[in-house]
Order: structure tokens, then C-alpha cells, then sequence
């Protein structure tokens, strides 16, 4: 069996140029990264700006397992058997960081035959967007310090700075770190700490922001920290936000490339879902709507995290909602949610599906309280039998959403058919979902957060630290009481507790830490022992990863 990167180099790639036409782009309208990769500048989406919108496919799962949900690659397939059904499809997926693929992740650009391609050049530096963002915000970092040390003509209290250093790699060591130690030319001596620059504010700017002018704008707002008489600072009291913009001149283009077979693909941005919000860009989502019948999009973790952070933080700003949500799900991951061991997933066992089942339900339940239709996609492994699949497809009819299995890892889109008609079936019904939210703007923080645990989450009770709190009223009172939250946690449970598996009931929500993004437009909340900075497991995925003298990679996966 032919790994990943083995499959990839063996597909024949059209040049970027033809796959443009596809979505009616001229190779005028384009910036070219060489014969496969290429930028589409915001000029050319503007001119497509009073293009009616196509249809919207978001793409979620359960909450993720070691066995492997296959999200990513499950938009691709649904993707290319949309294609195959002769639709104009469109994909809006993001960019991987270097943390997940030389971590434990691996890569993020699909699998089998549903990859987008060049999947060595989008798994590591693709168009170099991850460190324009990296360099914009230590941009500012290093303007922060040397503001102080050059005189500190804005008083910065430098025990209350609340911009974080980051870096695209997963390093626990830069947790806490100590800067500008011996003081003198070195600098002024405090603590600070590194953010992975996918849960970056800059990052989240990026992938929120409607042009070039709102991206300066948010960059502008961003709160850096507070002046001696405990007042707000912000990076345009700096005067930061014009040099951060041009650090971001290319990167707020977003990218074009392909799948595997040939279905166009924008991929930009890639902020995490457990820590961010989850979602490829507004602009990237907005352009493919303009340029595609169909776009079919995905958020990051599952449902309780970038999906619904797809819909209360990213449509609720940009204007846009989902015209279906697929959820993806395997049998493997519905066992070890019913506690099977990871060894153990391949043992048919029809009543731990029944069981395991509770997670998926939870979710699916989500999503429909939101509004929207559900079609259950069940990522088919070859250990999977037909009792189990028949036990699943009982269990989605009995939850009020669509089923339908997809073999897209080794058939491509011929393997996604019967998802992508099931799929079909409800954006052509042209039901357009209503547009409702969990919380109201104007409610309390504390409120909003209560609503998010208690409907989503499935939490008992919250429980807000007293650091948060102070927090949370110190924001407030600055008048940023009525942003959207944006909660942090563990992937792996509703709960914030990841060996909390299945649909926990009864739990407490620990709200322990609160973070003011004021240039991204909303207030992070961390919960549990969520982590900004990853780091790497016992076995890397870098072990594995190695370039021969012929220049090819292996073990990119």
C-alpha cells in the first residue's frame, strides 16, 4: 500500500494557470509560486464582489482520537465527488502549522487518493504565510521592548504587557521564558512567553478580516498592555499597525492549489480550533463562494470547538452561514469512545459503537440546535463491518441526521459519491438554515460562557477563577463587555478534562485564565489545562521525516 507522499508523487498536477480558469481566473488575476501554487490578490476577488454567493458546506467530527477521524481528507473527497457530479466545487481549507506536522499530527493536507497537492510544499513553507505572520507579531514584541528601553515615552508597565512572542514549532521550553536578562544594552529584564503562531492573535486578525484596510485596522486594535495609571495600550499608540500590515501585504492573499484530482483549492490561514477559532480566512471562504457553486469548507477539532466557532465568531462576523454541516465520524473512533483500547479498535464490537455513539450524538445535536442539517459521513477503515456500519447508520436516522459511508482515502471522489448526493440533496432543497446564535452580544461574559458550557459542552456548572474574573470585569469595564468569547480547550472531551471520553455529564467547566483579543473581536477563555504553546510527544513525527540526494521527502504523511 502506497503511503501518502508516495501517492502524491505520483499524481500528474495541472498547472495552477488551468486550474484558475476553472473558477474564472485569468492568469493575469494571478501571483505565481512556480507551476502549482499561486496567490489570487484581493483586486481580482473585489471585481467579483456583486457575484451572487454559490452554496456553503461546512465540514466538523466528533471530538478527535488517536485512531484518526479524517476530516480534512473527508472535505477533500466530498469535494471531488461533487466534481465528478459535475458541479463547480470550490475547497476552503487551512494552511498547516510546522508544530502538528513535525509533532504528532503529521500533516494536514488530506490523505490517499483525497489530498491537495503539492502536499510537501503546503505541509511545510507553502507561500511563506505562517512566518510573515510569525515576523508581524514579534515585529511588535520587539517595538514593545524597545519602546521601554528607548525611554518609555507611554509609561508601559512592564509587569503588565500582555503581547506573547511566538514561533511556528512546538517548544514547551518557551512556555515561560525570562527576556532581556542583565538588564543595561540587553534590555529591560521581565518574564514573558512564547504563543504557537497558529493560536496567535495575528493569526486569527488574518483569517477574520474582510480586506487589506480591516486587516490594519484590527492590527491597530490589538491590546498590547497597560501605562502605570492602569490604562489600556494598543499597537497603534505604537504606531506598529502600518509595518505589521506590510510584514502581511502577500500573506492576506489568499492561496490557490488543487486536489489530487484537480478540484481548485484556496487554502489560508490555519489558526487551531482548541485554542483559536479554528477556520481558513473570511476572505478565502468569501472569494470561493464568489468563484464556485459550491465551496466546501472545514473547522478545525470537532464540533464543539471550530464548528461552533465557524458560526458564533466567523459568520456572525463575516455574514455568512452554512448551508449543511457535515460531521465526520469512524467506527474505530466511536469504540474508543466507549473505552476500547487504541490496539483493540479493529475488534468488531457492534455494542461499543451503540455506546460510543453518545459523543457523535452530542454534536449532531449541536449542530441541529443551531440550525442546521446534518449529514453523518462515516470514514470507512477496512477493519469496519457491515453490522457496525448498519448499527451506526440506525443510530444517525434515530438522531435526526443524514447518513452516508465514504471510502474517499483509496477511492478518491468515486469513493465519496453517496456522501456528496446525500449532501446535494439538501443544498438543492435551497432550505436556507435560519440564522441564530447561543448568546446575545450584549449578555455578560460570564453568561456567555455559562450558555457555550452548559448547551455545547454539555457542563453542569462553571466555575470562574478569581484571576479570571478579575479579568473578565477589568474588560468589561473598558468597554469590550459585549465581544464574542472564543473558549479554549482540550480537544479530546467535550469536557475540559481529555480523559473525559464519550458525552460527560455533570461536569464543572474550570474557567481559569481570560485573554482580552481585541484586534481579532473577541475574548479567549481558557479553560483546564489548555496549553498556548504545545510541545513535542516521546516520538516526533520528525524522526521520521528525511530527504534523500534526489531531493525527494519521506515520511511526510
Amino acid at each position: 500500500m502506497l503511503s501518502d507522499i508516495e501517492i502524491a508523487e505520483q499524481a500528474k498536477l495541472d498547472s495552477i494557470t488551468d486550474i484558475a480558469k476553472k473558477l474564472g481566473l485569468s492568469e493575469d488575476e494571478l501571483e505565481l509560486y512556480g507551476k502549482y501554487k499561486a496567490k489570487i490578490p484581493l483586486s481580482a476577488i473585489k471585481r467579483r464582489a456583486g457575484q451572487k454567493n454559490g452554496k456553503l458546506v461546512l465540514v466538523t467530527a466528533m471530538n478527535p482520537t488517536p485512531a484518526g477521524e479524517g476530516k480534512t481528507t473527508v472535505s477533500i473527497g466530498l469535494a471531488q465527488a461533487m466534481s465528478k457530479l459535475d458541479r463547480k466545487v470550490c475547497l476552503a481549507l487551512r494552511e498547516p502549522s510546522l508544530g502538528p506536522v513535525f509533532g504528532i499530527k503529521g500533516g494536514a493536507a488530506g490523505g490517499g487518493y483525497s489530498q491537495v497537492l503539492p502536499m510537501e510544499d503546503i505541509n511545510l513553507h507553502f507561500t511563506g504565510d505562517l512566518h510573515a505572520i510569525t515576523s508581524a507579531n514579534n515585529l511588535l514584541a520587539a517595538m514593545i521592548d524597545n519602546h521601554i528601553y528607548q525611554g518609555n515615552e507611554l509609561r508601559i508597565d512592564k509587569d503588565r504587557i500582555l503581547w506573547k512572542r511566538c514561533m511556528d514549532m512546538n517548544d514547551r521550553a518557551l512556555r515561560a521564558t525570562k527576556i532581556g536578562v542583565g538588564g543595561g544594552t540587553n534590555g529591560i529584564e521581565r518574564d514573558d512567553s512564547f504563543t504557537i503562531t497558529a493560536a496567535s492573535e495575528v493569526m486569527a486578525i488574518l483569517c477574520l478580516s474582510e480586506d487589506e484596510a480591516d486587516l490594519k485596522r484590527r492590527l491597530g486594535n490589538i491590546v498590547i498592555a497597560y501605562d502605570l495609571d492602569g490604562n489600556i495600550l494598543k499597537a497603534k499608540d505604537l504606531k506598529a499597525e502600518g509595518a505589521m500590515a506590510v510584514l502581511l501585504k502577500d500573506a492576506v492573499n489568499p492561496n490557490l492549489v488543487q486536489s489530487i484530482e484537480h478540484v481548485p483549492a484556496l487554502i489560508h490561514g490555519g489558526p487551531f480550533a482548541n485554542i483559536s477559532h479554528g477556520c481558513n480566512s473570511v476572505i478565502a471562504t468569501k472569494a470561493a463562494m464568489k468563484l464556485a457553486d459550491i465551496t466546501v469548507t472545514e473547522a478545525g477539532f470537532g464540533a464543539d470547538l471550530g464548528a461552533f466557532k465557524f458560526l458564533d465568531i466567523k459568520c456572525r462576523k463575516a455574514g455568512i452561514r452554512p448551508d449543511a454541516c457535515v460531521i465526520v465520524s469512524t467506527i474505530r473512533s466511536l469504540k474508543y469512545n466507549a473505552g476500547i483500547p487504541k490496539e483493540e479498535l479493529t475488534v468488531p464490537n457492534v455494542q461499543k459503537v451503540t455506546e460510543g455513539f453518545s459523543n457523535l450524538s452530542k454534536h449532531i445535536e449541536n449542530m441541529k440546535q443551531l440550525g442546521l442539517p446534518v449529514i453523518v459521513a462515516s470514514n470507512r477503515f477496512p477493519s469496519d463491518t457491515d453490522e457496525e456500519i448498519a448499527e451506526l447508520a440506525r443510530l444517525c436516522e434515530e438522531a435526526g441526521a443524514s447518513y452516508a459511508p465514504a471510502d474517499i482515502y483509496a477511492k478518491g471522489g468515486e469513493g465519496g459519491l453517496e456522501l456528496a448526493k446525500k449532501v446535494l440533496d439538501v443544498l438543492d432543497a435551497d432550505n436556507t438554515p435560519d440564522t441564530s446564535y447561543l448568546y446575545d452580544l450584549s449578555d455578560p461574559v460570564e453568561q456567555k460562557i455559562t450558555k457555550v458550557a452548559t448547551n455545547i459542552f454539555g457542563a453542569r456548572d462553571v466555575d470562574i477563577l478569581p484571576e479570571a474574573k478579575d479579568m473578565i470585569d477589568a474588560l468589561t469595564d473598558s468597554g469590550y463587555g459585549d465581544l464574542p468569547i472564543c473558549i479554549a480547550k482540550t480537544q479530546y472531551s467535550l469536557s475540559d478534562d481529555p480523559k473525559l471520553l464519550g458525552r460527560p455529564e455533570g461536569f464543572t467547566l474550570t474557567v481559569r485564565e481570560v485573554r482580552l483579543a481585541a484586534g481579532a473581536g473577541y475574548i479567549v477563555v481558557l479553560t483546564g489545562k489548555i496549553m498556548t504553546m504545545p510541545g513535542l510527544p516521546k516520538a516526533p513525527a520528525a524522526l521520521s521525516i528525511d530527504i534523500g540526494p534526489d531531493g525527494k521527502v519521506t515520511g511526510l504523511f
